[in-house]
């Protein structure tokens, strides 16, 4: 944080104790260039598989409420103990149905209690569950995603949370359309209700650790989704791994909406849930103008005491806190950790909430942030310590190795650990090995640095997409991920993101999503995002803030030269925006090519900012 920006009270006031372990890291410099961190951080591999911990907290935490879900103004849950009962009677009516190992389930729904459920009983079975984002079983979707994700899982049954809506998808794929499908709601003929299985004999099955416990698809940035092998133990050690950077007993209490069809939301958040005895209160928001009301809905009535978002997310919900005194209060009465993934987060926004944490609290609350991939559990390092700086990838986590190879210019992160995936599963269920270097670590593709070159404990900061970053006419290389947030941070709020475009041009320019709260304080005659995009304040605070950036940037590939207000918001059917939350930068490129062009022609149009 800069400390001639933040006011001395936030500064001067002290931080809520997060509780966190002592930090245990070995550094070895290379004679390559090469630089090694390990964490030597004891850990427990006590939970081997991923129902160990439910069997566990269904007899020592039999009344502790599980996971819950909105039910009109009240909220419908699952204890722990009842999990314990109903999983083992789901398991066996799965296994009825032919399903277990090699033989996987699709799930094709929202978060849900019934989801949850479903997901254990299977994994009990040493049945892989494949979650698919809920978009990708609409009738209006691209068949071909949901043709591909077929192919490459081959199910044996499909559970759907809205059997109506799920139908005409189902039956237009010719791997699909005759398996038996499982409903929760609005059950089709020929179709199973859940309400059924949960009847049957209890079994005594015990998945083993080496076994498949979810096939969870990448989000396709780079080419077509895989489908990830995440084992029983994979998932657990990492689990295992996040409790060991915590000197914490109590259980957490969460209110996510992070979807359980990336490794984010079912490990991170919903496994973390289960491994440490905690709650998850489902939230059914989303990050985007018009659905995050859900969100603040559900934060007026259950106070976190840890809370993940991805940046849009903070964004909003820094608006929100600045407006709402009584919700602000609420949510910082017990939580202890803030967290940020899926993109980086604009200091200006963690700014903010740490201004409104010690302005009501007299307390900062940490700002924590995780970095992997599907392929490391997700989680190979984390901020465990208390912090307030944005933009860290932390360091890594206990028994996880990480190597910043050079590879060109810059380092790409490489990991070893006990949360690495075995690799993807291919179309004929063979195993296709991950990418790993000569001594077997797993290459993201990612290049990172030390935030202090002289101190590795201050840990590691994202420094782009390897394969992102692209040329200038210039030959100059453009690093997008790192200029992408500075341009948000220095747009100081009035935008949630920006998808970085120039690939062979002269200069960089940007699409950028309007913050519609933000821009509506700037254009009070103005309400929708067309009108907003219009509006001569709003584009004068773009063009303001690209102009500071600038200024700072000095020059070259760090300076952005033309902008285009995007007139509506991320796209999220057509995968553009991802269930995450995110832009997936090259789909929107691909989208809006359009725009992309007007963005650079030679003679641009009057709403093209120019700088």
């Amino acid at each position: 944080m800069d400390g001639d920006r933040v006011p001395s009270a936030v500064r001067d006031a002290p931080f809520r104790e997060p509780r966190y372990a002592p930090r245990r890291l070995e550094v070895t410099h290379r004679r390559d260039g090469a630089l090694v961190l390990r964490n030597t951080t004891p850990w427990s591999d006590r939970f081997a598989t991923t129902n160990a911990p439910l069997d566990h907290w269904s007899q020592a935490a039999p009344d502790r409420l599980w996971v819950a879900e909105r039910a009109g103004d009240g909220w419908r849950g699952v204890t722990f103990g009842e999990a314990g009962h109903r999983v083992p009677r789901l398991a066996t009516a799965l296994a009825d149905l032919g399903l277990g190992p090699d033989r996987p389930l699709l799930i094709l729904a929202r978060n849900t209690v019934d989801h949850a459920l479903i997901a254990y009983a299977a994994m009990r079975l040493g049945c892989p569950i494949a979650p698919l984002s809920p978009q990708y079983g609409q009738a209006s979707a691209d068949p071909a995603r949901l043709a591909h994700a077929a192919a490459l899982i081959r199910p044996a049954a499909i559970y759907v949370e809205d059997g109506a809506a799920a139908a005409v998808a189902i039956a237009r794929d010719e791997v699909l359309k005759d398996l038996p499908v499982i409903a929760s709601r609005a059950v089709q003929p020929g179709q199973i209700d859940f309400a059924t299985l949960d009847a049957a004999r209890p079994t005594d099955n015990r998945a083993r650790p080496e076994q498949a416990a979810k096939l969870l698809l990448t989000s396709g940035s780079t080419g077509k989704p895989k489908a990830v092998i995440c084992s029983h133990a994979n998932v657990s050690f990492n689990a295992a791994q996040i409790q060991a950077c915590y000197d914490d007993p109590d259980p957490p209490v969460v209110v996510n909406s992070a979807p359980w069809s990336h490794s984010l939301g079912a490990n991170a958040i919903l496994h973390m849930i289960v491994h440490r005895g905690g709650t998850l209160h489902i939230d059914h928001g989303q990050p985007v103008a018009g659905r995050f009301d859900e969100t603040l809905r559900n934060l007026r009535e259950i106070a976190p005491t840890y809370h993940n978002m991805v940046p849009a997310g903070w964004a909003l919900l820094a608006d929100a806190l600045e407006a709402d005194e009584a919700l602000a209060r609420t949510f910082f009465s017990r939580v202890r950790v803030l967290q940020y993934g899926g993109a980086g987060l604009p200091q200006s926004v963690c700014d903010r909430v740490c201004a409104l944490a010690a302005r009501l609290t007299g307390e900062q609350i940490t700002f924590a942030a995780g970095y992997g991939s599907t392929e490391t559990g997700p989680t190979a390092c984390n901020v465990h310590w208390i912090n307030t700086r944005a933009g860290l990838c932390g360091l890594p986590t206990p028994g996880t190795t990480v190597k910043l190879a050079p590879e060109g210019e810059k380092l790409e992160v490489r990991v070893k650990g006990p949360q690495i995936s075995p690799g993807y599963r291919g179309a004929d269920g063979a195993l296709i090995p991950l990418s790993l270097d000569e001594e077997g670590y797993y290459r993201l593709g990612d290049a990172a640095k030390l935030a202090d070159p002289d101190d590795p404990m201050q840990g590691i900061v994202f420094d782009g997409r390897l394969v992102e970053n692209f040329k200038l006419a210039s030959g100059t290389f453009v690093a997008a991920g790192a200029l992408r947030l500075a341009a948000l941070s220095a747009m100081g709020g009035v935008a949630t993101d920006a998808v970085v475009c120039g690939e062979g041009q002269a200069g960089v320019g940007l699409l950028v999503f309007l913050n519609p709260a933000q821009a509506r304080t700037l254009a009070g005659d103005a309400d929708d995002l067309e009108a907003l995009a219009h509006h001569p304040a709003v584009k004068a605070a773009v063009a303001e803030g690209l102009a500071r950036l600038n200024r700072e940037a000095g020059g070259g590939a760090a300076r952005v030269t033309r902008a285009l207000i995007q007139r509506d918001a991320p796209h999220a059917h057509s995968g553009e925006l991802t269930d995450k939350g995110y832009i997936n930068q090259s789909m929107a490129r691909d989208r809006r090519a359009a725009d992309v062009a007007r963005l650079f022609a030679a003679d641009p149009d009057p709403e093209v900012i120019q700088l």
